[in-house]
């Protein structure tokens, strides 16, 4: 079985030492995914622009690890402020709408107060 590492380049990955995701054979594990722009390590302020930037995040990911959307066979939703999630709704039902993970949504704190959202998803590549 290979095992291989995937990066988005993020500071966070070598600060606090840990991988983008990590491909072991047929399986893919996304990390959990904010919505910082990686490459401008940048946030919008909004629950809903976090949203849809970490599932370009968690694509990008899975993209590299020979993978995909359609691949993602559970994910787990983390928000600080529970009753933010539903209007994140219209964003992950346009990316998961027809795949329809398993799913869990918990109400915690994040690392950064500016975070709003962090999504992470294990796949199995087909």
């Amino acid at each position: 079985m290979t095992r291989r590492l995937i990066s988005s380049g993020s500071t966070f990955e070598a600060q606090i030492g840990y991988s983008r995701a990590v491909v072991d054979g047929e399986w893919v594990f996304v990390s959990g995914t904010t919505g910082f722009d990686y490459a401008k390590m940048e946030i919008q302020d909004g629950v809903v622009e976090q949203a849809e930037q970490c599932m370009k995040n968690i694509e990008s990911a899975l993209q590299q690890a020979g993978s995909s959307l359609r691949d993602v066979v559970r994910v787990t939703y983390v928000l600080p402020k529970a009753d933010e999630f539903e209007s994140c709704w219209p964003v992950l039902r346009r990316y998961f709408g027809e795949i329809r993970p398993a799913a869990m949504m918990i109400s915690a704190g994040l690392a950064d107060p500016r975070m709003r959202i962090e999504i992470e998803v294990t796949a199995r590549k087909r």
